[in-house]
């Protein structure tokens, strides 16, 4: 038996015409620290850590069950956010469905034993940019209008050097 470990999370893809419009902006607006790649921009509905590989294909079922039992998702840009490593968009997460799904996720993952939800609630937001000092930039939040989400994906995280590389395992539809 595999003894491999895999740090995975659980997130809401983009559209791509949504994350063309967050690139544009991070390269207009984002003059300081490391701008996210665009491959690694997601709304994150869970993070895992470190997990055994064999775990993956039970999770992915979890992911699935609650993402095709979800809402429609529909979210916009509220305000940019800086944490003391990251800068993020916080969404409003219209209608709720985004927060649902993340709850009902949670709820799913904590049974199966793999996650242990955060005690303050979910956030929905997108990490945009990290640095080791803060910049303290104040940029308006992208103009990005409302923006449906229809994918969720189960990732794999590997570190390097040049920051973390995000490795799709599987994409689901959400919604039925």
């Amino acid at each position: 038996m595999s003894d491999e470990r895999f740090r995975l999370f659980c997130a809401l893809q983009l559209p791509e015409e949504t994350l063309g419009a967050l690139v544009e902006w991070q390269a207009r607006e984002l003059a300081a620290g490391r701008a996210v790649p665009p491959g690694n921009l997601h709304v994150t509905l869970a993070f895992l850590g470190s997990r055994p590989a064999a775990e993956v294909p039970s999770i992915g079922a979890q992911l699935a069950a609650a993402s095709a039992a979800a809402g429609e998702i529909r979210l916009r840009p509220l305000r940019y956010r800086e944490t003391r490593s990251v800068g993020m968009v916080v969404l409003e997460d219209l209608g709720g469905a985004a927060t649902a799904l993340a709850d009902e996720l949670g709820a799913r993952l904590e049974r199966l034993g793999v996650y242990r939800r955060e005690e303050r609630p979910w956030l929905p937001h997108v990490t945009v940019l990290r640095f080791r000092e803060r910049p303290r930039l104040d940029p308006l939040p992208p103009e990005l209008g409302e923006f449906g989400v229809v994918r969720s994906a189960l990732y794999r995280s590997a570190l390097g050097p040049g920051g973390a590389r995000y490795d799709v395992l599987g994409s689901l539809p959400v919604g039925s």
